[in-house]
């Protein structure tokens, strides 16, 4: 048992040793791009009757700040909506690998999902699919910088291969 213990030690500062030891990576031009939406932010819109809940007028805030090193943007929000009051948090960051962004959020309402998407000119595109209710949810996030201190989003779904429905749509403007 001591022997396994002292090999696991061993084994952990070599590969720690490895990793110290690699060159530092430094953030590239998609990682400097989600730089857009650093700062806090206010949004208002409407949210529209759907399986998703209620319809109603959304309003919140947002804050984004760098991550250690520059590769993440990570997010804090709240808001109130049709459901009440809710919290948020967020990481966006850029998948090398992939070539797309990635945008994972939880919720104080017990929501978590991963997206990923692309940007062309101002206009950012994140897909998603899930299943809800045992059905085919498949999700779509525009969001349009209108100027660098203003955006707009919108929400549309297709439940079980339908049409596209509009499930929110806002706008955001940079705090000064």
């Amino acid at each position: 048992m001591e022997r396994m213990a002292i090999a696991a030690v061993a084994i952990g500062v070599f590969v720690s040793g490895v990793f110290a030891q690699s060159p530092p990576r430094k953030p590239g031009d998609e990682q400097k791009r989600i730089g857009y939406f650093a700062g806090r932010w206010n949004f208002a819109g409407e949210a529209k009757p759907s399986p998703m809940g209620p319809g109603g007028k959304i309003t919140g805030s947002e804050t984004c700040e760098w991550f250690a090193h520059g590769f993440h943007l990570v997010c804090h929000s709240e808001g109130t909506g049709p459901l009440g009051a809710v919290k948020g948090q967020s990481i966006m960051g850029y998948d090398p690998g992939e070539k797309t962004y990635t945008y994972y959020a939880i919720s104080s309402l017990g929501e978590g999902f991963f997206v990923r998407g692309n940007v062309s000119g101002p206009v950012w595109t994140w897909n998603s699919e899930s299943k809800m209710g045992g059905k085919l949810m498949k999700a779509r996030v525009t969001i349009t910088e209108e100027s660098p201190t203003s955006y707009g989003f919108k929400i549309e779904a297709s439940f079980d291969g339908g049409a596209w429905a509009v499930l929110e749509e806002a706008k955001a403007t940079k705090a000064k």
